[in-house]
């Protein structure tokens, strides 16, 4: 069975890398407190929407890039 918020939490993790960006310096952006962060990317929790939404616009990205096919 696919793990979806393990999915989602790579794509965000290899865009912020891709970009340079630190988890901590992403999450602050994004308005999310870090250790949240760090278990959306770790795949621990389901993001929601909202916070999908907020973490994309911080990397300037749609939010089509962190939804895995």
């Amino acid at each position: 069975m696919r793990n979806i918020a393990k999915e989602v939490g790579e794509l965000i993790r290899s865009q912020r890398k891709a970009r340079g960006i630190s988890q901590e310096a992403l999450a602050a952006k994004s308005k999310i407190d870090r250790s949240y962060m760090g278990r959306i990317e770790r795949g621990e929790v389901n993001v929601t929407l909202k916070a999908l939404w907020d973490i994309a616009a911080s990397m300037d990205i749609s939010t089509k890039i962190l939804i895995p096919d």
